[in-house]
């Protein structure tokens, strides 16, 4: 019998995680080892546990799931890790594949799409679910915006978000559990990278790129 995947879920939702924990020990040769709810607690689990996988949300308070990624594989540049998001769009993948990501599935997809995802990572491959990587175009050209876009840090992209989803500066600080004029800072930066001046523009560009649906 072959040796279990080890797996690490990466969730703030701990209804989320026992959901993915009982869906995965049906699974003969999958086996979670360890569970965190923030980035900073991943990283350092990782470390710790050397998983053959991490299944990992994006959306997370803290450093954030894609600045999770990349300490990650900036410590060890073979390291598997599978984007399990509510986001659909294609720059999340873009971000998270760039970051170091192996793979990017969506919460709605199918429970054997998981799995498979899982395996597969763990064999060396990537995993991208079907009809995530689409070619989209239209209003406000967003393949200048997507440059634009690259050219922001993983924190900054977190900012770029939830700004331009309404949330003002304080609320965007307490969800990332930053200080208030560090937000304000990576606003400023944001704004100067997208060369805009308001956060009208930030939801203009992010409704271009569907980030924030229309």
């Amino acid at each position: 019998m072959s040796e279990a995947i080890k797996v690490i879920l990466v969730d703030d939702h701990a209804v989320v995680r026992a959901g993915f924990r009982l869906l995965l020990s049906s699974v003969p040769n999958i086996q979670v080892i360890a569970e965190a709810e923030r980035g900073e607690q991943a990283c350092q689990l990782y470390l710790d546990n050397k998983p053959d996988v991490v299944v990992l949300d994006l959306s997370m308070p803290g450093i954030g799931g894609l600045e999770s990624i990349r300490r990650i594989c900036n410590r060890d540049n073979h390291a598997k890790i599978l984007v399990f998001s509510v986001h659909d769009e294609q720059v999340y993948v873009n971000r998270a594949m760039m970051a170091g990501a192996k793979g990017y599935i969506t919460k709605n997809s199918a429970p054997a799409i998981l799995v498979e995802a899982i395996q597969k990572i763990s064999e060396g491959g990537e995993y991208i679910e079907e009809g995530l990587l689409k070619n989209t175009t239209g209003a406000g050209n967003p393949s200048d915006y997507r440059a634009l876009i690259e050219s922001l840090s993983a924190r900054e992209f977190d900012v770029f978000c939830l700004l331009a989803k309404g949330l003002t500066m304080h609320k965007v600080a307490d969800e990332l559990c930053l200080g208030y004029k560090t937000a304000a800072n990576y606003g400023t930066q944001i704004k100067n990278k997208l060369k805009v001046s308001t956060v009208a523009e930030l939801a203009h560009i992010a409704m271009a790129l569907g980030v924030v649906k229309k």
